[in-house]
């Protein structure tokens, strides 16, 4: 049964509404195929193995410029131009794992981390469990230590964010390098940004965008006022303002082959970050296997020698089981809102005042009304339908009769965004736009730039059709953006962010955390095609995405290492898993953006924490061996597994009846059992280490889970010196076998300590 179908944190990269802007699958790479042959060289030095060595040099015998890319450090292959029957050729070779062609993938603060640290120390003074020491923030020099790589677009090093004042000597351990190039030289890295590498076109330089904007939102140093045009004015810094940040340029726009991904990881390793922010991955509706999946394959290698690796959920929400990057071994982060809005009120004639969203920087004001009018009622005399009209679709509407007027557009066709609806009013000589959406799409901001626009909810529409329909002579005027802080209920889990249940396994729970992901500020490319007319180029943008989750994990990821700088990637994984918040700032629990209490499959554990997260008393460190597990358990057979991982003991077998019930059983901070019947218990394991004060008691409570008897032993845990690890067994007995998920949690307790594990019984 090889279930194990593995995405890559998949970003739909928007700089307007990501709920809206669809993809297409993109094609793989013409003549280029990866030859995967898992795990590198004992010596761990870049010395190619024999039989790897011995094939690269066979096939240069025969085509001189067939070899595109070598892969040493993290683990071994290359890619080369082939043709289909040398590539099933090289595929029968011993030492080959798989041979595929080579894909092509995509792209997927202020207030952010003002929202987080504030909202963090009320939710532990509240709950009265943490010395106020805990609260402290990561010191700069060991902060300092820890290095995150970032796979991305590249990057602007200009920008004020990756400034290096205050660092000190970049760590003696990096052996990467500042690579020049097209307007990108030595003297553009620093001791904050210390390394840059490329792989497309001919420069580090970042010509889109993206890269920048994740790397000083992971690791950006404290700036200023920064702000977009003066909207979300704040000072902007990163996760881990005092990390360092390595770049590897492994795309050109929405295009990352999958042979430069490898590289880019292969460098990485053998370079020596910490922590790799990776928010890239296979377009929606593409699932390769395990061993065809070029980022779950460098991630698990990166994994074994100790990286965290981070990466986006996706942007499929909220449809169930989009979750995506759903390897056990990778950290995945879905999106949530923070507790700031952009609005751009609408007022009518009536004088009702609508708050409504978005960001437009026109220059109506609360006197400069204009004539009021829906799509429908401007549509061309000589259409009979008037639904694309409703829509403001793309030659839909009438100049004759809308122009000079402000054009309520409804959102019912998907496949047009924002910016679409906004282009159609425009051409007909529209003075403004206001456009119709779900609740879901509300939390959104799209950029109207200097054209008058706004988007409403439903509700809100009705008001208008309202008065539309109430008056000879609708008017009304779109009030420019401003910023609204404080805004309840805040976290919420935005639409787009892909839920679960996992497809590999719904024995694993994924996402694994939450992290702000909604109109986040950071740091931009300065480039006059992004500057509103009039206005010099914007030193800092908002955006939206579970990209934009990933590197304030990242972040978090890093500040955690720099505390604990013994911890494994598991262990700081747990560390954030089990410290996550449960609750938003009504203190009630956090929901989803359509208003229903979130799940597990919406928001993993929770909310990221990053204060409690650099003590969390007790961490799950789940080994190499809970992951080789889970590849037996999904149908990957000894011989596979021992090329991919040279950790392994040589004596290692898969076990005989090794069931995907095996899954549930590994040392990871979430539970995921399924398929419980009636009067058939359930049993899974979970191995707890102290990082807290050597004598510590923890207690259990069990969340009640209807329908569900729930047994834990021991239910208390008690550390000394010398037990630093203890074991317990959960125990589920079903009433009767469910007909729905039910969804519940373990909480250990010693009083100075809460310790989570979020617990989905699912009826898959």
């Amino acid at each position: 049964m090889k279930r194990f179908s593995l995405f890559f944190c998949v970003f739909l990269f928007l700089f307007s509404c990501p709920v809206e802007c669809k993809t297409t699958p993109l094609k793989q790479q013409n003549g280029v195929y990866i030859v995967y042959m898992g795990a590198a060289a004992p010596s761990n030095n870049g010395v190619m193995r024999k039989d790897q060595a011995q094939l690269i040099t066979s096939l240069i015998k025969k085509k001189k410029n067939a070899l595109v890319y070598s892969y040493t450090n993290g683990f071994s292959g290359f890619s080369a131009r082939l043709t289909k029957e040398e590539a099933r050729s090289i595929a029968q070779e011993p030492g080959v794992v798989s041979v595929f062609p080579d894909p092509i993938l995509q792209l997927q603060t202020t207030r952010s981390w003002d929202f987080l640290d504030s909202f963090s120390d009320k939710k532990i003074s509240a709950a009265s469990i943490r010395p106020k020491s805990a609260h402290a923030q990561p010191s700069s020099s060991g902060e300092a230590d820890v290095i995150i790589g970032v796979l991305d677009s590249g990057i602007w090093p200009e920008s004020a964010s990756f400034n290096d004042k205050g660092m000190g000597p970049i760590p003696s351990r990096w052996k990467g390098k500042c690579q020049e190039g097209k307007n990108f030289n030595s003297s553009n890295c620093n001791r904050k940004l210390i390394g840059a590498r490329y792989y497309e076109l001919n420069s580090a330089r970042d010509n889109f965008g993206h890269g920048t904007h994740v790397s000083s939102t992971a690791a950006g140093s404290l700036v200023e006022d920064a702000s977009y045009y003066g909207l979300a004015k704040g000072t902007a810094k990163g996760g881990s303002p005092s990390s360092r940040i390595a770049m590897y340029k492994v795309c050109l726009a929405f295009s990352c082959s999958g042979s430069t991904i490898l590289k880019g990881f292969d460098d990485a390793i053998k370079d020596g970050v910490d922590v790799l922010s990776i928010s890239l991955g296979y377009p929606a509706g593409l699932k390769p296997d395990f061993s065809t999946d070029v980022v779950a394959l460098a991630a698990f290698h990166a994994v074994e020698r100790g990286i965290a690796v981070v990466c986006a959920a996706g942007n499929e929400g909220p449809k169930r089981s989009t979750v995506l990057n759903e390897a056990p071994w990778i950290f995945t982060v879905a999106a949530s809102t923070i507790d700031r809005d952009f609005q751009s009120q609408v007022i009518l004639g009536d004088k009702t005042v609508i708050k409504g969203g978005g960001i437009n920087f026109g220059n109506l004001t609360t006197t400069s009304v204009h004539p009021l009018a829906t799509g429908a009622s401007v549509k061309p005399d000589n259409v009979t339908g008037s639904d694309d009209a409703r829509d403001c679709v793309p030659n839909s509407l009438d100049p004759a009769k809308a122009k000079g007027k402000i054009i309520l557009c409804e959102s019912h066709n998907i496949t047009h965004e924002s910016s679409i609806r906004t282009l159609e009013v425009k051409r007909v000589g529209g003075i403004g736009i206001i456009i119709i959406v779900t609740k879901d799409q509300r939390y959104i901001a799209p950029k109207f730039f200097t054209f008058p626009g706004s988007i409403i909810i439903e509700k809100e529409g009705s008001q208008v059709f309202n008065y539309i329909n109430s008056t000879r002579n609708p008017v009304a005027t779109i009030l420019p953006t401003v910023t609204i802080t404080g805004i309840k209920p805040a976290p919420v889990v935005t639409s787009f962010s892909s839920r679960g249940p996992s497809l590999t396994s719904v024995n694993l729970l994924k996402p694994d955390i939450t992290a702000p992901g909604v109109n986040i500020l950071a740091a931009s490319r300065t480039v006059h095609d992004l500057a509103i007319p009039g206005k010099n180029p914007p030193h800092y943008i908002t955006n939206s995405g579970t990209s934009m989750a990933t590197p304030h994990t990242s972040g978090i990821v890093a500040a955690v290492k720099a505390h604990n700088p013994n911890f494994s990637a598991s262990a700081i994984r747990s560390a954030v898993m089990t410290t996550a918040i449960q609750t938003n700032n009504r203190n009630a629990p956090i929901t989803t953006s359509s208003g229903q209490p979130a799940t597990p499959y919406d928001i993993g554990a929770g909310e990221v924490n990053p204060t409690a997260s650099i003590e969390p008393g007790l961490v799950y460190e789940t080994e190499i061996a809970d992951y080789v597990l889970f590849l037996c358990a999904t149908g990957y057979n000894t011989s596979q597994i021992k090329l991919i991982s040279k950790t392994i003991p040589k004596d290692f077998q898969c076990p005989d009846k090794v069931t995907e019930d095996a899954v549930s059983s590994m040392n990871y901070p979430s539970i995921a059992i399924s398929k419980l019947k009636d009067g058939e218990p359930k049993t899974i394991t979970r191995t707890a280490t102290n990082v807290g004060p050597e004598e510590s008691v923890y207690a259990a409570t069990i969340e009640a889970m209807t329908g569900i008897e729930t047994t834990v032993t021991p239910n208390k845990l008690v550390f000394t010196k010398e037990k630093k690890k203890l074991t317990y067994k959960v125990t589920f007995t079903a009433s009767s076998s469910p007909k729905n998920d039910i969804f519940g949690s373990i909480t250990w307790s010693s009083g100075m300590y809460r310790v989570r594990s979020p617990i989905v019984v699912s009826v898959e």
